[in-house]
């Protein structure tokens, strides 16, 4: 799992809505400290008993208290093994003591998480490069940002180069660095009150070819998908057939 910003009660209910075993669930990786990223983390931890993945000034910057022997910490493009999945955390830019996107890969598959970013820098473009699927912050509409109620600080923050993805933005970055390989798009995080599903899909609609676009939604689990590799990879001359991994997404 990544991230807990969910309450532990509403988690289990959303894993449990989906069919997934909650006994299962071996690691919490924690992007960040801000609170829709962590609030369920203590009880979550508590409850199931599974390792946490944190980085150490991240950790420092939260006020909950985990078990020592139940934490792991990371640091940026440091692979980590659990069980066939390697996990890749790579820095972001954002207003965090320490934030990380992740790209998650297994049986020749690459699941980007990519959240809570000012910018697509060099890092985030080449995870989104390497993707079968992308669970991508498209968090604001400029024009809604910008009319809105919000004080000017605050709008100079959300669009500021340690804030959040515009829907704009993500637009961008889809349709300048996808590849053949990426299959599906998740449009996650997106504002409460500076964005709607509605907008956010207008600008993919009519360019999305073979990508399947999804709006990951703030009110209910979004549905499980398959993700199988569309490429056979050479290894020795060898040519491995194709292997799939099952892509576990729930908003």
């Amino acid at each position: 799992m990544i991230d807990a910003g969910l309450s532990c009660r509403e988690t289990l209910k959303r894993m449990q809505e989906l069919g997934l075993d909650t006994k299962k669930l071996r690691a919490i990786f924690i992007s960040h400290e801000h609170t829709d990223h962590i609030y369920g983390l203590a009880q979550l931890h508590k409850k199931l008993n599974c390792t946490v993945f944190i980085s150490q000034k991240t950790l420092r910057n939260t006020a909950i208290k985990l078990k020592e022997e139940a934490v792991q910490h990371f640091e940026a493009d440091s692979a980590i093994k659990i069980g066939a999945l390697t996990i890749l955390p790579f820095a972001k830019h954002h207003d965090a003591a320490d934030a990380h996107s992740f790209m998650v890969s297994g049986a020749g598959v690459h699941i980007g998480v990519i959240t809570d970013i000012g910018y697509a820098c060099s890092d985030v473009i080449n995870c989104f490069r390497q993707c079968d699927a992308v669970f991508l912050e498209a968090n604001y509409c400029e024009e809604m940002l910008s009319n809105g109620t919000y004080p000017v600080a605050l709008k100079k923050r959300i669009s500021g180069n340690k804030g959040h993805l515009s829907n704009k933005q993500a637009f961008e970055l889809f349709l300048k660095h996808r590849t053949k390989n990426l299959q599906l798009l998740l449009l996650s995080h997106l504002s409460q009150n500076n964005n709607t599903p509605e907008k956010a899909l207008a600008l993919f609609k009519n360019h999305s070819q073979q990508v399947q676009i999804v709006v990951a939604s703030r009110n209910k689990a979004t549905e499980v998908f398959e993700i199988k590799s569309r490429n056979n990879e050479l290894s020795n001359g060898v040519i491995v057939s194709k292997k799939s991994i099952q892509l576990r997404l729930f908003s």
